[in-house]
């Protein structure tokens, strides 16, 4: 089953330095019948203004990954932490027992992002942060894991959650196949591009939630970027 959920149809908010869209529940656009997708709680699709940001707030008890398709973001928390991650690189921030944290566009142009929430397996724990390069070339034609909770997946960022995050590109014509285990929730929105997934069309920014799939079959109409997020 794969249901398509348009860009054009998802709830959102303009605040002026931030333009978001929210592929579930979030903040003042409440859905009651939209809260996740499995432990998949949040895809927010995010433009922020250069040199404005997410002021210090506080997370806990979730597992939040940034994937920044344009520009970079500069990251700063209570731990110490401090990293900036440019366009095609990934943050992990697990915010375990409570974490503040910063996020700013400190570049000349907006910065695009997906940030994404997974809920963990426990609550508590020290809170971690960390930012890996994932180099679009070495993801050329393959889905390559960038964020897990599964140990096989070892050149992954490390969640606290039964879940992977997976990344590719693909050039038009290409494919790629992804196997899931049974009863997964997955959840694929192309950054750019145009793509058919089992034979649905998912266009950029457009979100897919599939459930009892055996086998996803991704082919490129164009050149695309996408990202999937396999959880329990």
């Amino acid at each position: 089953m794969i249901e398509l959920r348009p860009y054009a149809k998802l709830g959102g908010a303009n605040h002026g330095w931030l333009k978001a869209k929210h592929h579930f529940s979030f903040g003042s656009h409440y859905d009651p019948g939209n809260m996740g997708h499995g432990a998949l709680r949040v895809w927010n699709d995010d433009e922020i203004a250069p040199n404005t940001g997410f002021p210090p707030h506080p997370h806990a008890n979730m597992e939040i990954i940034t994937y920044v398709r344009e520009g970079a973001i500069t990251h700063q928390d209570s731990l110490g932490n401090k990293g900036r991650t440019e366009a095609g690189d990934v943050q992990v921030m697990s915010a375990g027992s409570g974490i503040r944290h910063a996020e700013y566009n400190l570049e000349p142009s907006k910065t695009k992002i997906f940030q994404i929430w997974i809920e963990p397996l426990t609550q508590g724990g020290e809170p971690t942060w960390g930012s890996k390069p994932f180099p679009k070339a070495d993801r050329s034609g393959k889905l390559v894991t960038i964020a897990s909770g599964f140990e096989d997946d070892a050149d992954a960022l490390p969640i606290r959650a039964r879940a992977r995050v997976l990344a590719t590109t693909l050039k038009a014509g290409e494919s790629a196949e992804y196997a899931p285990e049974q009863k997964r929730h997955l959840y694929l929105v192309p950054a750019a591009g145009s793509i058919e997934v089992n034979g649905v069309r998912v266009e950029a920014r457009d979100g897919a939630a599939i459930r009892d799939e055996a086998k996803l079959t991704i082919t490129a109409l164009e050149d695309s970027e996408l990202v999937l997020v396999d959880a329990a």
